[in-house]
């Protein structure tokens, strides 16, 4: 099972370290829950599989 979570520094660095495992998606904090949840759902939609895989999904820039 994947993981999700916004402790982006630890969580790429274990991907470099442990590259065998379920699959990482790192976030930036974003204010607006529904347009981060839809830009997750939209990176993870496009994999057809998250198996050893790094997402970064970041907040959009002002």
């Amino acid at each position: 099972m994947a993981r999700l979570t916004l402790n982006r520094k630890h969580f790429i660095r274990l991907h470099q370290v442990q590259p065998g495992h379920a699959g990482i998606i790192v976030c930036t904090v974003a204010p607006d829950f529904a347009s981060q949840a839809a830009r997750i759902h939209a990176a993870i939609e496009s994999a057809a599989d998250l198996q050893g895989l790094l997402i970064r999904v970041n907040r959009p820039s002002k």
